[in-house]
């Protein structure tokens, strides 16, 4: 199992390098085995398509050693740490640098959802306080976002989301990034005025029609 999870982290951080989510190594992907207690994440400034399952490392999650792999962690490992013991329901953890999305990130402003693709991600974005990649201030100023929303829009950094299927929370994420584009053409083409936010009501009627 540990073997394919391995795999797993790979495949995923190669499909989002693809994407252009990203480029040059940037973003860090992990998973979280509740029963056993361990995170596997992706190393640290490595080419993604070079990487081999031996590569990747394990972090116990109690006492965050790394247990396996031949490479360093990424730096990020306290983000995703962090997140896993904010919420207990998640087993997955993307970060990335899309572009649209950490613009709104660079601003410290929520994404408004104006389109009905915002349901894909959970409709709320949430802006986390600044801090120095990798360190500990970063890792703490996810806590009180996470609490409110899968999406979590780090202050001058890129964009965290988590959930329960690795690839699954790649889809969000790109759901984010769509979503933060096509605000941005509304801009240019209204000539700077904001598009209007389809209210939570409208998001809970139309999620009602697809149970």
């Amino acid at each position: 199992m540990l073997e394919e999870l391995k795999k797993l982290i790979i495949e995923t951080a190669q499909k989002a390098d693809t994407m252009g989510y990203c480029k040059k190594n940037s973003g860090n992907f992990s998973i979280y085995d509740r029963e056993r207690d361990f995170m596997v994440i992706t190393p640290s400034g490595k080419n993604r398509f070079e990487l081999k399952p031996e590569d990747i490392p394990v972090i116990d999650g109690i006492s965050e050693k790394v247990l396996e792999g031949t490479l360093k962690p990424s730096t990020e490992w306290p983000i995703h740490l962090q997140a896993y013991r904010t919420r207990k329901d998640i087993t997955a953890v993307v970060h990335t640098h899309s572009h649209y999305a950490t613009a709104f990130a660079i601003l410290g402003k929520e994404i408004p959802p104006i389109v009905f693709e915002a349901l894909n991600y959970g409709v709320k974005t949430k802006v986390a306080a600044y801090g120095m990649p990798g360190s500990k201030a970063l890792a703490d100023s996810v806590i009180e976002p996470l609490k409110e929303a899968d999406v979590v829009l780090m202050k001058s950094h890129g964009i965290l989301v988590v959930g329960n299927n690795l690839n699954h929370v790649l889809l969000k994420a790109s759901y984010v990034e769509d979503v933060a584009e096509i605000y941005s053409y509304c801009m240019t083409i209204g000539n700077g005025q904001e598009p209007q936010a389809i209210p939570q009501s409208e998001f809970d009627a139309f999620s009602a029609t697809l149970k």
